[in-house]
């Protein structure tokens, strides 16, 4: 092989590598998915979003469940 050829090889090899690094290091953020029409973006990890009580409600509920301890205890008796 002729040293034009043997560059001509480790280009292609690099280029292909460099792709697929791209196509790697995208995971996290989104990927492509070809569905025969277009191309359509999807996410790949759905987040879930935390689910936040205000302290107006953790005090009712707190109060809430004190009162039902309270209710067994003296059930108990």
């Amino acid at each position: 092989m002729a040293n034009d050829s043997i560059l001509a090889l480790i280009d292609a090899e690099i280029a292909r590598l460099t792709q697929v690094r791209a196509l790697l290091s995208g995971i996290g953020k989104t990927t492509t998915r070809l569905t025969g029409r277009a191309t359509k973006a999807i996410s790949a990890k759905k987040v879930k979003k935390q689910r936040v009580l205000s302290p107006e409600a953790r005090k009712r509920i707190a109060d809430a469940q004190r009162r039902r301890w309270a209710a067994q205890k003296a059930k108990s008796k």
